[in-house]
């Protein structure tokens, strides 16, 4: 159960003081009641709640697919650059924030959430969760350089990367998944067996993929099944 006025702040009608206000007017009903007291209890699952005759869904939280852009960055504010919540404005949600993070040149999927949970399962090493790359390379990455991959590399950490896959798509671009986010992870791999990123896209997340329908820069919310996926690594509400 929550309060009124929680409830009505919650689904972004207003702020406190402006929910208020449309209390006293008389412009939200409950059940098909006029209710103006801020402290009412409503349950937000059954109670049939209305803003100026507009039925009014509950959602806690959100779980939105962007298609980063190259250029933009992957942080909730930055005082230089755009970011990605920039891109998520218009949703009326401003506690969003990205699902790990994608280098500023580098574009393609990403989760967008107020779901800490969520975000905290998906970016556990102890889930392995995948995360699945167009790379365009500078050279051929060979047979050599493919099985270090495979293996693990070093890229100056503690410990050697964990066992990468890789399919070959051309003699210059290969799809790379892997199970870590390391800071610039995918390059430093690269770099490990003497090669270059020329491109990098990420093309899917946990057995979420991108949709190819979805324009640069542009986001939607997850699908039914999408969020299916999603429940078997976190608990979202």
């Amino acid at each position: 159960m929550l309060r009124l006025d929680k409830f009505l702040c919650d689904v972004k009608v207003g702020s406190r003081s402006q929910v208020k206000e449309y209390l006293k007017k008389g412009m939200v009903k409950v059940n098909g009641e006029v209710v103006k007291r801020p402290e009412f209890k409503v349950d937000e699952k059954k109670d049939g709640i209305s803003f100026q005759g507009k039925e009014i869904l509950y959602k806690r939280y959100v779980y939105y697919m962007l298609n980063k852009p190259k250029g933009v960055v992957s942080a909730t504010r930055d005082a230089m650059c755009r970011t990605v919540t920039d891109l998520l404005k218009d949703t009326g949600y401003d506690d969003l924030f990205p699902v790990g993070r994608l280098d500023k040149d580098t574009e393609g999927l990403l989760l967008m959430t107020n779901d800490g949970n969520l975000a905290h399962n998906l970016l556990s090493p102890k889930k392995h969760v995948e995360k699945k790359y167009y790379v365009e390379l500078e050279r051929t990455l060979g047979e050599e350089g493919r099985k270090a991959l495979e293996t693990g590399v070093d890229i100056g950490e503690e410990r050697l990367t964990l066992p990468a896959k890789v399919e070959q798509i051309t003699e210059t671009s290969i799809f790379l998944i892997i199970t870590e986010g390391k800071y610039h992870q995918v390059k430093r791999m690269m770099q490990a067996v003497e090669n270059e990123v020329v491109y990098l896209k990420r093309v899917a997340m946990g057995g979420i993929f991108l949709d190819e329908n979805l324009p640069q820069g542009a986001y939607r919310e997850l699908t039914e099944d999408e969020m299916g996926i999603i429940v078997s690594y976190g608990r979202p509400e």
